[in-house]
């Protein structure tokens, strides 16, 4: 793809899950269109900070990391609140993190199904609750959540993890209504299988019959879901809200 360098000039995207697989992608592709970068992760280490620190010298923008467990609410309120106390500019989320898990019902504890969702849908909520009081500030914003293909279609062993990403699906139509007249716009990628760490932990025969299932017989980049985010992130999509874009080479 060819990339305008000012198609996100001026704005400012906070991103869940950057270290690596999709999010990685859409940090880069983001600070490649201009965007200066709030680049959040788990846990901070030497090889993130240089990378980040890179980032902002390629592409000449401004780089900063927040770092939160999104299964510690605390953490990730006190790491949100100083954005908001701070009065920074947000312009765009991507709830990009989350976490795979497959296993059939019975072979699952109630205790696993929620943390699950705690990573999921919940966090993720919380994180749109203290970003949108910034951009209720700001009276505009595009909210991208990382769904997937498994919280759209049924597949045996994904009782926990379709059902989260459906839960946030659903959240994604529901509440791109409620920030409408903000001028904050909510809308969500569903990617299906796609090349990265998280794709190693399925068993090969799912990931077999996914990639069949794909009218196009193959994984999808990274990249190809980086570039989805950036339409929904700039103005060129500024007419498309509480929308779930699939990007699953044509599934059946």
């Amino acid at each position: 793809m060819i990339y305008s360098s000012d198609l996100l000039k001026n704005k400012t995207a906070l991103i869940t899950g950057s270290n690596r697989g999709i999010g990685k992608a859409i940090l880069e592709t983001f600070a490649r269109s201009g965007a200066n970068i709030v680049a959040c992760a788990r846990k901070e280490t030497p090889e993130f900070i240089e990378y980040v620190k890179n980032i902002a010298k390629t592409y000449k923008v401004n780089t900063q990391t927040l770092f939160f467990d999104l299964t510690d609410e605390n953490e990730i309120k006190e790491s949100l609140k100083k954005l908001f106390n701070e009065k920074c500019q947000i312009d765009i989320l991507v709830n990009n993190a989350g976490v795979a898990h497959g296993g059939f019902l019975q072979m699952t504890s109630l205790s696993k199904i929620k943390e699950i969702f705690e990573i999921n849908f919940f966090s993720q909520l919380l994180i749109i609750q203290y970003i949108t009081k910034i951009m209720l500030r700001q009276k505009c914003g595009s909210i991208i959540n990382i769904g997937s293909v498994a919280g759209m279609d049924s597949y045996p062993g994904y009782s926990a993890y379709g059902t989260s990403k459906a839960a946030l699906i659903h959240a994604t139509k529901t509440l791109s209504q409620e920030f409408a007249p903000y001028k904050i716009r909510i809308n969500a990628i569903a990617p299906g299988l796609t090349a990265t760490d998280m794709s190693l932990q399925m068993e090969e025969k799912a990931s077999k019959v996914m990639i069949s299932d794909s009218a196009m017989k193959r994984l999808a980049t990274p990249q190809e879901i980086a570039d989805t985010a950036l339409f929904l992130a700039s103005d060129m999509s500024s007419f498309i809200n509480g929308q779930v874009i699939r990007v699953d080479g044509g599934m059946k």
